[in-house]
């Protein structure tokens, strides 16, 4: 069987990855910046991906998507390069843990794999991004790391539920052939 590869993934990605390290400079509040409104769907692309492809295919996705995302970030002037090199960082270690994770869970009821994965990965993502992005500096990176990491968590249940009727709809278009 001949897999084609999901460049519509890595296209994804980097595209999120790069608007968020653009939006993480714009803070919301003292406990959030936009950037927690649209990381979150790296995670939910890869768990498509590892369903739909398997896990060979996501960590594929992930290095491309990691060279892409960071080369897109690096050339954007208005994006500091600290923010780029720990969103590298942080997106790669977590992604990779992502895959992982959901794989090991991939046998499970559907929702079990990416409500695992998402919510330890993004554990890993948080405070690493916010630890090498902020620290040392003015920025109150844990609290905007708290801040963060609850978004996610909620923008994860959201991601969950799309992830269940994208794979119920694939699943019935598959029958149906």
């Amino acid at each position: 069987m001949n897999i084609k590869f999901p460049w519509w993934a890595v296209a994804a990605m980097a595209i999120i990855v790069g608007a968020s390290n653009y939006l993480v400079q714009i803070p919301i509040n003292d406990w959030l910046t936009w950037g927690a409104l649209t990381y979150p769907l790296a995670f939910l692309i890869n768990d498509l991906v590892n369903r739909f492809y398997g896990a060979s295919m996501a960590r594929k996705v992930v290095y491309v998507g990691f060279a892409v995302g960071v080369a897109l970030s690096l050339s954007v002037e208005t994006i500091d390069t600290r923010i780029s090199i720990a969103s590298g960082t942080a997106f790669l270690i977590a992604q990779l843990l992502d895959v992982s994770i959901f794989d090991k869970f991939r046998q499970s009821s559907w929702w079990i794999a990416p409500s695992i994965s998402s919510a330890i990965s993004t554990i890993v993502d948080t405070f690493l991004f916010f630890g090498i992005a902020f620290a040392g500096t003015q920025v109150p990176w844990v609290q905007l790391a708290i801040g963060d990491l609850g978004v996610k968590w909620a923008m994860a249940v959201l991601s969950i539920i799309v992830y269940g009727l994208i794979a119920r709809r694939a699943a019935t278009l598959q029958a149906q052939h």
